[in-house]
């Protein structure tokens, strides 16, 4: 399979990359080039309130600062609303989705979060509702559009996958998460649903990102067999975080690039330091992307991500030479 490994980038323009973006980037672009592949670079800028053209343009400003060019686009998802809807549409045309006008206050009111990610497992208030039913309510509420699951008795709703970093992992979709949004009722295109058509239309066989996102594997998982699309392979890297244990955030402007850029030195220190980070440099060492692509092993990733996070305090950037 090597040799057809097609990767990608799919940062959200919400604010400037900080250095646990840019592991992520990294550790993407090195498991496509280590093996002879293909990268796709995605902006993933459907949610308006977390999307700015600015932010856009600096992301692919600061990818190519860092090295780490690629094959292929970038896509924008705010381009790509018609194949979206094409698959819920497709979706809906087998029976698999409804409308749902739950707020989120009453999601939060009616079950628990799940331990791990905090993600509420939807109790399927609006899953029986009657045609009567939701054309009353649509005179209200808009609705979202929501995926159903199968029961926890039906075997076709566990999900079971092997991840490059995480290894093996299992997720009951009834327990885990209940049917999951495809739509959210202000018509924006749910995550879940657009990575999906995404990572299948652009050929991507490798996905690779931080293990925030080990959570949402499963759902994905699950749509991309209800529409027919193969499985990329996962790989879900340790996150960088604060010293406190905090993940790192664009809003607060954690590490961002803006500010390492502004130092007015390469890229190599801080590739450096994130390579030292799973053990692929020693400390101290810098190195370029392309330095790299011959000592990436996927072991050396799986070995440092047992032991958890990457604290951010073990990066200076600051008045050094």
């Amino acid at each position: 399979m090597e040799n057809g490994v097609v990767g990608r980038f799919a940062p959200s323009p919400s604010g400037r990359m900080h250095v646990g973006n840019v592991f992520a980037a990294l550790m993407a672009w090195l498991g496509a080039r280590s093996a002879g592949g293909r990268l796709v670079l995605r902006i993933e800028d459907l949610d308006p309130r977390a999307s700015n053209p600015g932010n856009s343009r600096l992301l692919i400003e600061d990818l190519r600062w860092l090295g780490l060019d690629w094959d292929e686009g970038p896509y924008y998802q705010h381009d790509r609303l018609e194949v979206y809807t094409e698959a819920i549409e497709a979706l809906g045309g087998k029976g698999l989705t409804y409308p749902c006008f739950c707020t989120r206050a009453e999601l939060h009111a009616a079950s628990a979060p799940h331990a791990s990610d905090g993600t509420y497992i939807y109790p399927g208030t609006c899953r029986g509702l009657s045609p009567s039913e939701v054309a009353q309510r649509s005179l209200v509420r808009m609705p979202a559009v929501r995926l159903r699951v199968p029961d926890a008795s039906d075997a076709a709703g566990t999900i079971a996958y092997d991840d490059l970093v995480c290894g093996q992992h299992k997720e009951a979709l009834a327990l885990e998460c209940g049917d999951f949004l495809v739509r959210r009722s202000d018509g924006v295109i749910a995550y879940q649903l657009a990575v999906v058509v995404d990572d299948a239309l652009m050929g991507v066989t490798q996905v690779v990102r931080g293990d925030d996102l080990l959570g949402s594997t499963a759902r994905q998982i699950y749509v991309q067999r209800l529409l027919g699309f193969s499985q990329p392979e996962y790989a879900h890297v340790p996150l960088v975080v604060a010293s406190d244990g905090r993940r790192l955030s664009k809003r607060d402007r954690d590490l961002d690039l803006g500010a390492i850029r502004g130092q007015e030195r390469g890229p190599e220190r801080l590739i450096g330091q994130l390579a030292a980070g799973v053990g692929l440099a020693e400390k101290g060492e810098t190195l370029s992307a392309d330095e790299l692509v011959e000592r990436f092993t996927w072991d050396a990733v799986r070995r440092r991500a047992q032991d958890g996070p990457i604290e951010s305090d073990g990066f200076h950037f600051a008045n050094q030479e």
